[in-house]
């Protein structure tokens, strides 16, 4: 099985921002000969806080991005934003995949690897310190991070459930 990475960043009609991550080739050996397949982890953003993921699977690369950008589009759902950063440090885990985000100051750059950084890129998370521990397996890397975004929540969220005002919760 190899892997073939690309970085290349598109804008669709529709104006999201669609990144594919991880391009893996697999191969069957059938009494006529070798059929190959390919699987395509991608996500879509708008770059103001909305993102999804997708996977695709087709006998053609174009095809399988396709499908990809398809599913992302999809499963779409809005991440609460500090500006440029994070409200506050989240982790998360799916399968042996490990994810630690953490907000940064203005100016920091997005400091993290492997397929976390396109999807900040898309999501538009400028300010981010991001670690993954265990699997760097894309999939379930990119999953984690989604599952640590979903978690984000705002001080207007955290004061409506205490019965306190967000000037409250913010001291």
């Amino acid at each position: 099985m190899a892997k073939i990475q690309s970085r290349a960043q598109t804008e669709s009609e529709d104006g999201l921002l669609e990144k594919p991550i991880a391009v893996v080739r697999t191969t069957k050996v059938a009494k006529g000969g070798r059929v190959m397949s390919f699987s395509v982890v991608a996500v879509v953003g708008d770059g103001d806080g909305r993102v999804g993921m997708g996977k695709g699977k087709a006998k053609e690369v174009p095809a399988a991005m396709q499908k990809a950008m398809e599913n992302g589009r999809r499963n779409m759902f809005k991440v609460s934003l500090k500006g440029n950063t994070l409200h506050h440090e989240v982790s998360s885990r799916y399968g042996a995949a490990s994810v630690i985000l953490l907000p940064a100051k203005e100016g920091t750059g997005v400091i993290a690897g492997g397929p976390m950084r396109p999807l900040f890129e898309v999501l538009g998370l400028r300010d981010v310190v991001a670690k993954s521990h265990g699997s760097s397996n894309p999939y379930n890397m990119i999953r984690a991070t989604l599952e640590c975004l979903r978690k984000q929540s705002t001080p207007a969220d955290i004061a409506a459930k205490r019965g306190k005002t967000v000037e409250d919760i913010l001291g």
